[in-house]
This record gives C-alpha cells, structure tokens and sequence, in this order.
C-alpha cells in the first residue's frame, strides 16, 4: 500500500493533471501498475470519457511503471513519452483503469544496458484501458530517459 499511497503523491504533485483528472493508484509495482479515474472530471459532451483523459491516463500507467522501474534500480533519469499510438475500443461511462504491465526482460535488459552506457536510452510501453472488465483501449508509447548529464 505504500508504494500506491507513495506514487500517488508523486504524480499529484508533479504531474498536476493527475489531480484534476482524479487519477488515484490502486497497484503499484515494479511487475504492474493500476490506475483509476473517475467519469465525472473526464466527461466528454456525449457522457463518456474524453478521449484525452483516457490518453493521458493510459500514459500515466505507462510512464509509471517505467518511473518505478527506473527508480527501483537507483537509475535517476528524465523519464518523457516520445510518441504514442491509442486504439480506443468501447465507449466508458464510468469509472476506469489503465493497467501497464512490465517490459519483457529482454527488453528492459537491452534499455537499461544503453541507458547506463550512452546516458540516453528508449523503451516501448504499453498500458490498457479497462472498463467493466473488458478492454477498453490501447496504448503503445515509446519514452525516453534522460540521465543525469542530459537536459
């Protein structure tokens, strides 16, 4: 619980848009990450979630599941998205998760071997959208870390 309670305060205070947006932890770990919003701060005009909030959550379970990867093996880095794909699948009237799972071995292997020699290094993450059980959208974004000596 106190990963959840820890990480949820990170984004609150750095990520501002995760306050408003309602965004709360409900896992956290270094094999998954779970995130929840409510509809009513993410409502669009038709009363389902804007695409936008359920983009910006899908990121944030990506983005953190990398951040505590990256911070669980003492790597401090400048952790940003690149680029992204989102696939949306079924409308969300309600409350929903994002749900990032962790990078195959071979690939964390291979991001953090290029990290710790070039200081810069690139990783595919996705994260899932969840909506009464079922998947709800798709996210495939590509971040970068930044070591110490970037800016």
């Amino acid at each position: 619980m106190q990963a959840d309670d820890d990480l949820q305060a990170y984004l609150h205070q750095h990520i501002p848009l995760s306050g408003a947006m309602a965004v709360s932890v409900l896992e956290a770990s270094l094999d998954r990450v779970v995130l929840s919003a409510p509809l009513a701060p993410n409502i669009n005009h038709r009363e389902t979630v804007f695409g936008g909030s359920a983009s910006a959550v899908a990121i944030l379970a990506a983005w953190s599941m990398l951040h505590l990867r990256l911070s669980a093996h003492g790597l401090g880095s400048r952790l940003v998205i690149q680029r992204n794909t989102m696939d949306y699948e079924l409308p969300i009237d309600g409350t929903f998760t994002a749900v990032a799972e962790a990078p195959t071995e071979q690939a964390w292997r291979s991001f953090v071997r290029v990290f710790e020699r070039k200081g810069l290094g690139r990783i595919a993450q996705t994260s899932v959208l969840m909506y009464h059980g079922q998947p709800s959208g798709r996210l495939t974004g590509e971040f970068v870390a930044f070591g110490q000596g970037y800016r």
